[in-house]
């Protein structure tokens, strides 16, 4: 049977568990949130650098395009015009964030410049082996903001910047089907950095708010669930508790009536009193040589207490009859094992006991009853029960004859090792007897058997 502090005990560790529970699912929605927190944000900011760099990148292009195109693209090809109108650079200079603008062949010429009109027309092969090169190739747009280049650079080196927004674009043919060369042109980066950053703080701020209020409505919500689980668990507890003592009393209420019933079928033979109490100890001595573990061993300590319970149903009559049974009296006798079995099988308590009471009267040899169950078809509880059962029967007088001795008893139980016993349970049986000879010993002194009538342990009932 539990034990009554069980339900307590296991109510808090369970408590405490799903406290340390709330505390890990909290932690790993935090460490959850704050991941995709990160992720979403860097995706956010990332389209958006990327976004806020191809808008300026595609103005400054068009405008760039727009000046210039017409006086240096005829037909598919660039021509090299160190001289254009000065209204044309004038134009240039009303983008107030352009920097400088190179033009580009897709061999490295130099087409023209607004800066340093010396360098036009010298062959720059280095300036191929970036991005100028790949925007030639792909016929894409290329913008960022980084640092100024090699020797194609060095004048604007001489801006006073350390870094600029850098736009390489394709000049493509008329048809659209190649590229006559590149646009590279530089651009202060202040005002696209301002929008960038403004924006990313934007970004940041929604995304960590949105989280965050997410974090807390999920934290309340979960409180709130563990709330509840904490006060059903105390419910619970409190419901445990009472069921347990419910079932105790119950338990102890059924045992009781056992016992009582019990009781019963000893004071209908005054010849047999005190008989299941023996046949118990006897048999729990039996069964600890044997090394039997404790839950077999409850289950002796009810099977020998209640080995006889099914007697109940058999008349007084028969229990007390000073003469040997006729054959109905005996079937009626043998049905008290079944009839106990059928008893105590309604009580949980008692159910490894049901087997014990049933077969108490099977012989090794088959020839017992209720099942003529033989050998180790036979629970070895039943065969101990059975043997205490039988000492105690030839050891006390009956209504129809005198008991036998220790010795005599003794000699029958050897002599009925193998037939009627089990083998194993005898030997267990006199290693009990050597250990604690007072416990065999019969409440009264051993009488002599009447004549005509002589004793077989086969009939014992």
């Amino acid at each position: 049977m539990p034990s009554p502090a069980a339900p307590g005990v296991s109510g808090g560790w369970a408590l405490r568990r799903s406290v340390t529970l709330l505390h890990v699912f909290l932690l790993a929605s935090a460490g959850i949130l704050f991941i995709g927190a990160t992720m979403l944000g860097w995706l956010l900011t990332t389209s958006l650098e990327r976004q806020a760099l191809d808008d300026a990148s595609t103005s400054l292009t068009q405008y760039v395009d727009g000046v210039l195109r017409p006086q240096l693209v005829s037909g598919d090809k660039l021509h090299i015009s160190p001289h254009l109108p000065l209204q044309l650079k004038a134009q240039l200079r009303r983008q107030p964030d352009l920097l400088s603008v190179k033009v580009w062949r897709p061999d490295g010429t130099l087409v023209w410049t607004n800066r340093a009109p010396e360098r036009i027309g010298r062959r720059f092969s280095s300036a191929l082996l970036g991005d100028l090169g790949e925007t030639i190739d792909k016929r894409k747009a290329h913008a960022s903001i980084s640092k100024l280049g090699g020797a194609e650079d060095a004048v604007e080196h001489g801006l006073g910047v350390n870094h600029v927004f850098e736009v390489y674009a394709p000049i493509m043919s008329a048809d659209g089907t190649h590229a006559l060369g590149a646009y590279e042109i530089y651009a202060k980066p202040q005002h696209t950095e301002t929008f960038i950053a403004s924006g990313k703080r934007v970004i940041w701020i929604v995304v960590i708010g949105v989280f965050a209020a997410l974090y807390a409505a999920l934290a309340l919500l979960v409180r709130k669930a563990s709330a509840t689980i904490k006060r059903q668990a105390t419910t619970l507890r409190a419901r445990s508790r009472e069921l347990m003592d419910s079932y105790r009393r119950l338990e102890v209420s059924s045992l009781e009536a056992i016992e009582s019933l019990n009781a019963t079928v000893d004071a209908k033979d005054p010849y047999t009193a005190g008989h299941s109490a023996r046949v118990q100890s006897i048999a729990l001595a039996i069964a600890e040589e044997l090394g039997l573990p404790r839950d077999r061993l409850d289950a002796i300590r009810f099977g020998g207490l209640f080995h006889d319970i099914g007697k109940i149903a058999v008349p007084d009559s028969i229990l007390t009859k000073p003469a040997r049974l006729d054959e109905d009296e005996y079937e009626a006798i043998k049905r008290h094992p079944a009839d106990g079995a059928a008893i105590v099988s309604h009580f949980s308590r008692l159910h490894d006991a049901v087997p014990i009471i049933r077969h108490h009267h099977e012989r090794w040899d088959g020839g017992g009853y209720p099942d003529r169950l033989s050998d180790n078809a036979i629970p070895q509880e039943a065969c101990i029960v059975g043997l205490a059962d039988a000492w105690d029967a030839m050891t006390t007088d009956r209504p129809y004859r005198l008991a036998l001795s220790v010795d005599d008893a003794a000699t029958e139980v050897r002599r009925c090792r193998g037939t009627q016993f089990s083998p194993s349970v005898v030997d267990a049986f006199f290693a009990a007897f050597r250990r604690k000879p007072s416990l065999f010993e019969p409440d009264a002194p051993p009488k002599r058997e009447e004549p005509g009538q002589p004793y077989q342990v086969a009939a014992t009932a």
